[in-house]
């Protein structure tokens, strides 16, 4: 525990400049993730007395404060953000599933654009909308989006010419030389063989965007106009088609039953709080319309007002959103209101209003909005308790059964599970699965090839499995403060948890004390055996668990909903373990010759079975005949020639 002096001691010692302070327990931990606008100040209050009952038990579990400056505000908030997002610590109000949220992207930077969904930011090149909290909704919108506006989604890299008709690079890619089914669904306008221009493929992108934006009054008006000017024009098919897609655009304006005021353009913002959990719905009003609701659940709350948990989702939130309104309404005055508007200002580029609505639509839009999350929180909870009552239970019985034996607190939060599969030695892998509140993790799941010299050697693998996964965390520990340091660990575990007896477990506990870090707590769940039993019949003899330091295996009753939830840890851990290993023997297995030849990739190995149908046909062939493949030459040629014949 973090003693009052030993606090003082180490604000004494922090810059006055923005940044983002961590609240570490004696593990190692993160415990509470915090950005100011001045790191001393910021935490020198944590030693006055006006602190709520959870940051009272953050600080007495605390056993050292780390930070790392920033230039700005803005700075700290993505920060923040990140790290929480990274973390999940125990007493930081946070999105309750950690996995990335859906993204709508268009790949601008290319000729012919392509839009697709996807969790990854990061490509300059390309424009970005969402994030969205249902995967499923963005996959809708997207297939109504391509009947709309055709667009292409496959990987072909596809130029311009000189008379701005696409071509692909290189022209053997596209098989055949015809255009996919898409093209034949009327889903892609096929500017893989020159169908339209690079112009006019971009007018259709740029509408799909005013659709993805919510701007559906201006796409209307604009394919009105289409429609009009193609039937002066006596162009009666391409002014049916209009005439389709503006029906449904109408149709997709329809449904949104809620209006606001003409112009309009904001986020609506509604927090309903129940004990230890939260939810938030987010109304996107476009052009005076509601053409966006999502809502997100949070945890960690307990004791948080709904402004904290508006203010600390927001953050969240903007940190990771692609726009930002004109205005942001919420039901609560927001913390720290100043510096969220310069940082929402920052991200945007112009100025965004902080409103609390106190009359008129715009409350009402406010009250419908937190409606909506106290309805929605009602509703998950109803779902959380059938199967939290479970798990919860599970995970106090875990507790109950291991604390006599190893240091955990309380039940375990976090949970890894490792194994180890391979055939004789072959494609050798192992995985990590996390189990978080007795739930699959699966966004943190993890994969390792072996890198071992007996491959053969389970002991070795998993040794050399559990040093890779905490070589990281071990160098994070040594590092006090700084960004790097922060941001190179995975979340510490509470348990890990091996699959395998005791050699296995030696194993893990000899990686881990290589490391300097014993510690995390360790046990072994051996599998259940066949016995022979008295007069030969045979007995099953279940799983049993064993910890460090004790021959004998921990006594858990088999059926309790502990010994279920390790069963199902396990078993989830041999699974992702055995989909890996028969991924990587399937790949070896369609190996060819090709495959080792320098200068061969996916592409021009396309190229040459499309022309010789087999590797029997190229050893049958010239080098010549061979070097005449677009994309080969003379001296590739050659050394496919030695490959397949040697």
């Amino acid at each position: 525990m973090i003693a009052s002096e030993q606090l003082a001691a180490q604000v004494a010692g922090l810059p006055s400049g923005p940044g983002v302070y961590l609240f570490r327990d004696a593990r190692g931990r993160v415990l509470y993730v915090g950005k100011a606008d001045s790191l001393r100040d910021r935490v020198r209050s944590y030693l006055g007395p006006s602190l709520d009952a959870r940051l009272v038990r953050m600080v007495e579990r605390a056993d050292r404060v780390d930070h790392v400056a920033t230039g700005t505000i803005s700075e700290a908030f993505l920060l923040e953000a990140n790290l929480i997002k990274q973390h999940r610590p125990r007493y930081n109000i946070r999105l309750k599933d950690d996995k990335s949220y859906p993204y709508v992207k268009v790949t601008l930077g290319e000729d012919f654009p392509r839009i697709l969904r996807t969790r990854q930011l990061g490509d300059r090149g390309a424009r970005y909308f969402g994030p969205y909290a249902n995967a499923k909704a963005v996959d809708d919108s997207l297939d109504l989006l391509q009947k709309l506006f055709p667009y292409r989604t496959c990987k072909l890299t596809i130029v311009a010419g000189e008379d701005g008709r696409g071509r692909t690079v290189p022209p053997s890619a596209l098989p055949g030389g015809r255009p996919c089914l898409l093209y034949h669904l009327k889903r892609c306008t096929a500017p893989c063989v020159g169908n339209v221009t690079a112009e006019e493929y971009r007018a259709a992108i740029d509408r799909s965007a005013l659709f993805l934006e919510g701007r559906y009054g201006p796409l209307a008006r604009e394919l009105r106009d289409e429609m009009a000017a193609s039937s002066e024009r006596l162009e009666f098919e391409r002014a049916a088609e209009m005439r389709d897609r503006l029906k449904a655009i109408e149709r997709t304006q329809e449904r949104q039953e809620v209006h606001a005021y003409a112009g309009g353009d904001m986020d609506v913002f509604g927090v309903g709080v129940d004990g230890g959990d939260a939810a938030v719905q987010i109304f996107r009003v476009r052009d005076g319309t509601i053409v966006g609701r999502d809502h997100f659940f949070l945890e960690g709350p307990e004791g948080a007002t709904a402004a904290e948990v508006a203010g600390s989702f927001l953050r969240q939130y903007y940190s990771a959103a692609t726009e930002l309104p004109n205005e942001i309404l919420t039901a609560v005055p927001l913390p720290e209101a100043e510096a969220f508007a310069a940082f929402a200002q920052e991200r945007r580029g112009r100025r965004v209003d902080l409103i609390v609505p106190q009359r008129g639509r715009k409350r009402r839009l406010v009250e419908l909005a937190t409606r909506n999350a106290e309805d929605a929180l009602r509703q998950e909870r109803v779902r959380w308790l059938a199967d939290r009552g479970k798990t919860q239970e599970a995970l106090a019985q875990l507790h109950e059964a291991l604390r006599e034996h190893l240091e955990l607190e309380g039940p375990p939060k976090r949970i890894e599970c490792y194994d180890v599969s391979h055939v004789q030695g072959t494609d050798v892998v192992s995985s990590m699965v996390v189990f978080e509140d007795g739930r699959p993790a699966k966004q943190q799941y993890r994969r390792f090839r072996a890198k071992v010299a007996d491959t053969n050697d389970d002991f070795a693998n998993m040794r050399d499995t559990i040093r890779r996964r905490f070589a990281k965390h071990a160098a994070a520990a040594t590092r006090e403060g700084g960004e790097e340091a922060v941001a190179s660990s995975w979340p510490a575990p509470d348990l890990i948890v091996i699959d395998g007896g005791k050699g296995q477990l030696a194993a893990a506990l000899a990686a881990l004390s290589d490391l300097g870090q014993l510690q995390f707590p360790v046990i072994a769940l051996a599998k259940e055996k066949r016995i022979a039993g008295d007069g030969g019949a045979a007995r099953v003899r279940p799983e049993e668990v064993f910890v460090p330091g004790r021959s004998e295996p921990v006594p858990l009753a088999t059926g309790t909903p502990a010994y279920h939830l390790l069963q199902r840890i396990r078993d989830e851990a041999h699974r992702f373990a055995v989909t890996y290993h028969q991924k990587l023997r399937t790949r070896r297995a369609v190996r060819s010759a090709l495959d080792d030849v320098e200068g061969v990739g996916p592409a021009r190995k396309r190229a040459l079975l499309r022309k010789f149908g087999s590797l029997r046909a190229m050893r049958d062939a010239s080098a010549e005949e061979l070097a005449a493949v677009a994309g080969v030459g003379p001296a590739l040629a050659d050394r496919i020639k030695r490959a397949i014949t040697s």
